[in-house]
């Protein structure tokens, strides 16, 4: 959350911004508007990838105030486009509009949290995986995760659903597993800057994945490939998680090796910056997937659905298998083998 007290004006935040061109003094000019509830030029250039935040040296959250700012303001491409996105997400709350979905798990075992998301915007076979057996499926509008809503110009529907959304979580009864960053983030970082209550015990899906795969070592086979990450914008609240992936990856034997767009650097997967800008959109993916390439991958692993959704036409166009982190692991568990013709 945004914090004036902590920003000393550097413009560090803007100057290593990937998006815009800033010196030193334009980026200060910035961020003093925004300070002064005034308009600035980074509110229309401004992706919400959050990477201003992860560059902030004294913990600011600039990111925060952009996001409060391009709300209040409401000229960005990012809110205009996002306007249909937030009012269905009001509707849901306040009308029953998608309404939630629950597939009856085992009673000992926990819940998996979609947020929002639908089924099938998760690869095929997803949910029926031994990896997720027995554990009961809830998604719909008012398990929305909320944080994600940054990226739609919604920054102020966390203060006001936010609560809500974790006591629907906490009416089922279960521990929660979250399969999406920003659901998580609302739980362990959101709530504790608004105050919420979570009622309810939960655990980031790495943490599961790495988890599981421990207590099933003896079904794994090594896949011996090397992989780029693409991490969601929602790690950028999270970055001590990543220690959870490399452990995942260490168990199904892949590597990461270090590439130029990857954990501080990692660049946007472009999905706010497909209908406001298509053609920044366009020279990033291909700037991402040349790097991964350059670095020996196999394939690019996503771990947002959406994410994986914007990937399907560059990994079609590079021949990059864009693989969804519960995939690799059920790869690794021989319960689906690796993409056909790919790299």
């Amino acid at each position: 959350m945004w914090d004036a007290s902590k920003c000393n004006l550097c413009g560090d935040c803007l100057v290593n911004c990937r998006y815009v061109h800033y010196d030193r003094d334009k980026a200060i000019a910035d961020i003093t508007l925004l300070m002064e509830g005034r308009d600035a030029e980074i509110l229309s250039k401004c992706t919400t990838c959050m990477a201003c935040s992860s560059y902030c040296p004294t913990g600011a959250d600039p990111a925060d105030l952009i996001f409060k700012m391009q709300e209040k303001i409401g000229t960005s491409p990012i809110v205009i486009v996002g306007k249909p996105a937030r009012e269905a997400l009001v509707r849901a709350f306040e009308k029953g509009d998608d309404p939630a979905q629950l597939i009856p798990g085992d009673p000992d075992k926990p819940a998996l949290s979609l947020d929002s998301f639908r089924l099938e915007n998760f690869p095929e076979g997803t949910f029926d995986s031994q990896i997720f057996k027995g554990m009961t499926i809830v998604r719909g509008g008012q398990y929305a995760s909320l944080a994600g809503y940054v990226h739609m110009g919604g920054v102020s529907l966390v203060g006001k659903y936010g609560q809500r959304v974790l006591n629907n979580l906490a009416s089922l009864g279960k521990d929660i597993v979250y399969i999406h960053n920003e659901g998580f983030v609302l739980a362990h970082v959101k709530a504790k800057e608004y105050g919420f209550r979570v009622p309810f015990k939960y655990m980031h899906l790495f943490e599961y994945l790495r988890n599981y795969l421990k207590a099933h070592k003896k079904n794994i086979t090594k896949l011996n490939r090397k992989v780029a990450y693409q991490a969601n914008c929602g790690t950028r609240w999270i970055p001590e998680y990543d220690t959870f992936l490399d452990e995942i990856f260490k168990l199904v034997g892949v590597e990461r090796p270090t590439r130029k767009y990857e954990r501080l650097d990692a660049v946007c997967c472009t999905g706010p910056l497909i209908y406001t800008n298509r053609e920044l959109a366009v020279d990033i993916q291909k700037k991402n997937f040349e790097d991964a390439i350059a670095c020996g991958a196999d394939a690019i692993i996503t771990s947002c659905p959406l994410c994986y959704g914007v990937f399907r036409r560059p990994s079609a166009q590079f021949n990059l298998p864009n693989i969804f982190i519960t995939d690799l692991c059920r790869i690794a568990l021989g319960e689906k083998p690796w993409p056909e013709g790919s790299r």
